[in-house]
């Protein structure tokens, strides 16, 4: 049976984390850090989750032509990507994120974008190929909003499942959400857009309500350590996290969406490929760094 092919759009970065007692306060230096340098980016861990757990995997994305630029277009090759579409800038740096982890794993985040945000409409229509030749296309949102409009229209219209991941949290159109064969969101994102605050389990489902309203057909909010909520005309599910220790959230996110795309192309139901996202999700935590942290398939096969 023909592998099923997954296209990531999105973006990449090199992250740049201490990890500390606690996050800094405005104003305050924290000494005694440790300091890691992995490459990141949300649409690049995506990638690197989706070949890491088996998935056929290209990436379009865009990098400055600098020694980091370099480095993410050979670290692509070694895992496995199709690097066919990965463009190349020479008149905008790579993006880089600086990032802070403290004792608890929480993590706080700030982004130079560089060449992302210049990976337009017209570069995708040169990689019009890798959507014509693609089963589902997953994007986040590190690169230009009409850029992520333009691919879930042009995809949609051939038919292709469009999965948005809508990270870091911004509105959205409803004509973008009506191209979207599926959205999944945390609980800061289903608030942006659905106006209504999560408190417990009650509120989001009517977030998720809220949203399928908007016109996705399916919605998957995620809750941290209490699972996920998975929701449809069909289907209104909580599934349970994995507990385990974690180390680092950074790119949980990331590696949950790309589990989930691997899953789904697997022809798994919904429900069930959400238990895999989770499953894997979780493993991530366990581990310090972005596409570092992402588990191999025979890994996740053995998770209990």
């Amino acid at each position: 049976m023909r592998q099923q092919k997954i296209l990531v759009v999105g973006s990449s970065n090199t992250d740049m984390v201490i990890q500390t007692d606690h996050l800094p306060r405005p104003g305050e230096t924290v000494i005694g850090g440790q300091f890691f340098m992995n490459p990141g980016g949300k649409g690049a861990n995506q990638a690197v989750a989706i070949a890491r757990l088996g998935g056929n995997i290209t990436f379009v994305c865009k990098t400055g032509s600098d020694i980091f630029g370099h480095q993410a277009h050979q670290l692509f090759e070694e895992e496995g990507i199709n690097t066919s579409f990965v463009f190349s800038d020479s008149k905008n740096p790579s993006g880089v994120a600086l990032i802070t982890v403290d004792s608890h794993a929480e993590n706080c985040i700030a982004v130079a974008s560089g060449a992302n945000m210049k990976l337009s409409p017209a570069d995708l229509e040169r990689a019009k190929e890798a959507i014509e030749q693609a089963d589902a296309i997953l994007m986040q949102l590190e690169i230009p909003i009409e850029t992520v409009e333009y691919v879930a229209k042009t995809a949609n219209e051939q038919g292709k499942k469009v999965i948005l991941n809508p990270a870091p949290a911004q509105p959205l159109s409803e004509n973008l959400l009506r191209n979207l064969y599926l959205i999944t969101l945390n609980e800061t994102e289903a608030e942006m857009i659905s106006g209504i605050t999560i408190t417990d389990d009650e509120s989001a489902i009517q977030a998720a309500r809220k949203i399928a309203e908007l016109g996705v057909d399916n919605i998957v909010i995620t809750l941290g350590a209490r699972g996920a909520l998975v929701y449809n005309t069909d289907i209104c599910e909580f599934v349970d996290s994995y507990k385990v220790k974690a180390v680092d959230t950074t790119a949980a996110g990331d590696i949950f969406n790309g589990a989930l795309m691997v899953a789904l192309m697997e022809n798994r139901s919904l429900i069930d490929s959400v238990r895999f996202a989770c499953k894997t999700g979780a493993i991530s935590v366990t581990r310090v760094g972005a596409q570092s942290s992402a588990p191999y398939r025979s890994e996740v096969d053995v998770f209990e």
